[in-house]
């Protein structure tokens, strides 16, 4: 087997394709992938307790089964919180720390399922837009308790943030922590992210930067499986495709390093089962 993964995507059972996602991700040559939930709101309703996010995770872990029966390899789950809720929240009313302690709630659910072998890693973040200065200072703390549960179970935790070439801010802190920097992962890296491993979103160029920088990385799509956004991000093939083509070009080295090496580094997974 030569071990193709894309380590961030989403799956909608019940608007999107869903497991069909999954077959034209095999078909193509896709061998593993991570499933990360897609955010708690739902239909254009902000989430009001722990239902709305256990809805999402077990959402999550049922199509991973399925998944894992149809791949080559296998399917693992990310569970966590997206950190653009904040934004939600406080606009229908909550105060930023509400809205913070409201979603640590949250990342204490997913670490939970974690625990029971659900999923393999968590996500967290931080507003990828403008916000105001609470919004932003409680949307890190939320960040450095997610990097916390991480820490204490010793699992990575994929990062939405803003686009930067330097997190190490957040690498300081886990640090202080007491976590691995390679155990965060910055999901759609722009090829390059200092302080971190990247997940690179895979278009020509980015790749192209994080095979000419030599540092560790993975792939990924950010397939979001919304059929008002066919493709969006990125298709479901698209890792197998470029990952193929790189691999025709002589970056045999480094597609090991993205597919194999990185992931069992990050996650403690074997891409080559």
């Amino acid at each position: 087997m030569n071990p193709i993964f894309d380590n961030h995507c989403h799956l909608d059972p019940e608007k999107g394709k869903g497991i069909a996602a999954v077959e034209e991700f095999s078909k193509s040559g896709g061998t593993h992938m991570l499933i990360v939930n897609q955010h708690s709101w739902k239909d254009g309703k902000t989430p009001s307790d722990m239902t709305d996010f256990e809805e999402r995770f077990y959402q999550t872990i049922e199509i991973v089964e399925q998944a894992t029966e149809i791949l080559e390899g296998r399917a693992w789950a990310v569970l966590g919180v997206h950190p653009a809720l904040i934004s939600r929240l406080v606009a229908e009313g909550q105060t930023a720390k509400e809205a913070g302690r409201f979603m640590c709630d949250g990342l204490d659910m997913a670490a939970k399922l974690i625990d029971k072998g659900d999923a393999i890693a968590l996500k967290s973040g931080r507003p990828h837009y403008e916000v105001s200065k609470e919004i932003w200072d409680t949307s890190n703390e939320v960040l450095r308790y997610a990097i916390s549960l991480a820490s204490e179970r010793e699992i990575a935790v994929q990062l939405h943030t803003e686009t930067t070439e330097d997190l190490s801010e957040v690498s300081d802190w886990a640090k202080e922590i007491g976590h691995p920097w390679e155990k965060i992962v910055k999901h759609f890296a722009e090829g390059i992210c200092r302080g971190v491993t990247p997940s690179v979103i895979s278009r020509r160029d980015e790749l192209r930067r994080a095979i000419e920088n030599g540092n560790p990385f993975m792939m990924e799509t950010d397939y979001l499986d919304d059929p008002n956004r066919p493709g969006a991000v990125l298709g479901i093939k698209t890792v197998p495709k470029r990952t193929k083509t790189l691999r025709e070009e002589g970056h045999i080295e480094m597609m090991e390093v993205a597919h194999i090496d990185t992931p069992k580094n990050v996650y403690g997974i074997d891409t080559k089962e």
